[in-house]
């Protein structure tokens, strides 16, 4: 199992009340795939520089995960399809 760091933008149409079950959704997502998540953080709601999907802001949340390296594509294909996330970067943490 390798470790790796997911940045996330959920949509800003998710309320405040919403926000838990969008980050529990990410936390299913990986653990569907066979992952483990070590830490997550909901960085707040910032703005962008440039919109993205019509947005001009969103709630960033940052996960640090375990999972093996071949499972990484599976992941990414299912967080492009869930509807919350406007964007994400999965990206593996250096030793």
């Amino acid at each position: 199992m390798r470790e790796y760091e997911l940045v996330a933008i959920i949509s800003p149409e998710i309320t405040e009340d919403e926000l838990p079950q969008a980050t529990e959704k990410i936390k299913e997502l990986i653990e569907r795939q066979g992952g483990k998540v070590i830490s997550l953080d909901h960085w707040g709601r910032r703005k962008f520089a440039y919109p993205i999907k019509h947005h001009g802001e969103g709630n960033y949340v940052v996960t640090r995960l375990e999972l093996e390296p071949g499972r990484t594509a599976e992941l990414e294909v299912s967080l492009r399809l869930s509807e919350e996330l406007l964007r994400h970067l999965l990206v593996r943490v250096s030793d």
